[in-house]
């Protein structure tokens, strides 16, 4: 308990020699807590947003015209089979055409006749797999004569897996972005703390102090930094929450709708984020410039 208080002292006495480079280390901090805590919501309703349009990849299979009721459930059961198959879902043709109509009722009317086929919309369990879902289902074209055609929708299909994937990509890269962001700023901070007190340091070493025990305070002045940034960026996000969010939710459902992370559990993840990358900015600045 004497060397907490000793190592928490320290800290402080340290922050308040260094204070205007703890105070812009603790600045940036609390921005990139601040750009995290409005990130992590969007992203999770756009990763919303991407799953449900990605459970609309489907294949189509259509029947044969003169298709009957049992060539239905016989092609059925060759669909559930199929390795990779999410979803089957059969589209009578009557359904189709009533459907279709509605959306252009003078175009339908020219046809006289219903010219749509009773359809299989397969769903893939993973929408990355929907080519070798189609391939696979062409074989079971290639042994089935109830079946005409396998489509899928190409088109829709790739621009629904290039916007996931971007999506994919940008949380990644920018996340690891922020996280490398906030390492180095606490370093450079801690070496700064080092270089002010390289004299102490060398004393202490020569009268016989471990390294752990010389340690310790800086990582100490890391935590102390990164956790009030990131208590900073939780009060501005709980300001703009409760004065801005929250009102809007009640008038515009665009902001209301997505389902994201629960604030309080959005501020435990701040704070152990702020604490982390404070911790693991002063690792790294003590292995590297702690050499006496």
């Amino acid at each position: 308990m004497d060397s907490f208080k000793f190592f928490l002292s320290e800290a402080f006495r340290t922050l308040r020699r260094n204070a205007m480079p703890s105070f812009a280390a603790m600045v940036a901090v609390l921005v990139t807590m601040l750009v995290l805590g409005v990130f992590i919501p969007i992203v999770q309703a756009a990763n919303g947003a991407a799953n449900s349009v990605r459970g609309r990849v489907l294949v189509d299979v259509y029947m044969t015209t003169g298709a009957t009721s049992s060539d239905v459930q016989r092609v059925r059961v060759k669909l559930d089979g199929v390795s990779g198959v999410g979803k089957v879902e059969y589209v009578n043709k009557d359904k189709a055409y009533a459907t279709e109509s509605k959306r252009d009722p003078e175009a339908y009317a020219l046809l006289g006749s219903n010219p749509l086929p009773d359809t299989f919309r397969v769903t893939p369990k993973n929408a990355d797999d929907v080519t070798q879902l189609k391939n696979a289902l062409l074989q079971v074209k290639a042994t089935d004569p109830g079946i005409d055609s396998v489509r899928d929708r190409r088109d829709d299909t790739t621009k629904i897996l290039q916007a996931t994937r971007f999506v994919k990509f940008t949380v990644g890269v920018l996340a690891a972005l922020l996280v490398a962001a906030s390492i180095l700023l606490v370093a450079n901070t801690i070496r700064l703390s080092l270089f002010s007190r390289r004299r102490e340091v060398e004393v202490m070493k020569l009268v016989g102090a471990t390294d752990p025990f010389i340690r310790w305070p800086f990582v100490f002045e890391a935590l102390i930094v990164g956790t009030a940034g990131a208590l900073g960026a939780v009060a501005i996000l709980g300001f703009a929450k409760v004065a801005l969010l929250d009102p809007l939710a009640n008038d515009f459902a665009l902001i209301a709708a997505p389902r994201t992370i629960s604030f309080p559990l959005l501020v435990l993840i701040l704070l152990a984020a702020g604490a982390a990358v404070s911790a693991a900015g002063s690792v790294v600045s003590l292995r590297r410039y702690l050499r006496v």
